[in-house]
């Protein structure tokens, strides 16, 4: 592929990124969600329990800025912070019940994100671009 082709691509590929996380942000934000809460809310309905700071690696953030949208989500009633029965400076993070109940909303808002995202790709460009 010569330069000016994947310079080209590269560009359609990041337009098409940016345009996925408008559209994701706009759905997230109808549940009241911001950009980045997501991946948090999702984290942790998939291992609840972790520490900010695991937190912080596996979603690849700092943790000052985990630690920041962490108080944003309790604040809102979504996540509750415990202290650890092994350290008591260790916290560790849960989903609430009300956290929980709009994981749904949150998966379904990532899916419909998708599949717009995908949408006038066929079978063989789509399993191209997963590859990536």
């Amino acid at each position: 592929m010569a330069k000016a082709d994947k310079t080209a691509t590269m560009s359609r590929l990041h337009s098409a990124a940016r345009l996925a996380r408008t559209a994701l942000a706009a759905r997230l934000l109808a549940h009241g969600f911001y950009a980045g809460q997501d991946q948090i809310m999702l984290a942790l309905d998939r291992e609840d329990g972790q520490t900010p700071g695991n937190l912080a690696g596996r979603l690849g953030v700092r943790p000052p800025t985990i630690t920041k949208t962490i108080n944003r989500l309790q604040a809102q009633g979504f996540l509750e912070k415990r202290a650890s029965n092994a350290d008591a400076r260790q916290a560790h993070i849960f989903l609430t019940d009300t956290g929980r109940d709009i994981i749904h909303a949150i998966e379904k808002s990532v899916k419909k994100t998708e599949k717009q995202a995908l949408k006038g790709l066929d079978k063989k460009d789509q399993k191209a671009l997963f590859k990536l």
